[in-house]
């Protein structure tokens, strides 16, 4: 699976993004799909993460109630819709994909397969 990231740019506080991952490869509809993001010198974190039927999904705390994951296996995308962006947020954003060890643990990096190239959102205050 070779996974595109798209979509970051620069927002105001308050603003919205939404990042697309694009995937190749027919067994991409199988994966959990994570995304993750890393800002300058921080470890990179976790975000948040659907599963193959797009009938769960999980965030971190800090983007509860902003952050939207979802998928469209037809298309072979997924999408991370922020929302109320803070300038916390600021950092590139990773998408990934994972096999059953990331559905039952998906905020561990390690679990994942595949990984995008990252993509760079800027949060201005």
């Amino acid at each position: 699976v070779q996974l595109q990231a798209s979509g970051g740019g620069l927002v105001q506080a308050g603003g919205s993004l939404r990042l697309s991952c694009a995937a190749s490869g027919r067994t991409y509809s199988t994966y959990v799909m994570g995304w993750f993001r890393q800002a300058p010198g921080k470890e990179r974190e976790f975000v948040g993460a659907i599963n193959w039927s797009n009938t769960n999904t999980d965030y971190t705390d800090s983007v509860k109630g902003r952050f939207t994951v979802s998928r469209d296996n037809a298309k072979n995308t997924v999408h991370l819709q922020m929302n109320y962006l803070k300038p916390e947020d600021t950092a590139v954003y990773y998408c990934a994909a994972g096999g059953p060890t990331a559905y039952r643990l998906p905020f561990i990096p390690e679990k994942y397969v595949y990984w995008g190239q990252g993509t760079l959102v800027t949060v201005s205050s």
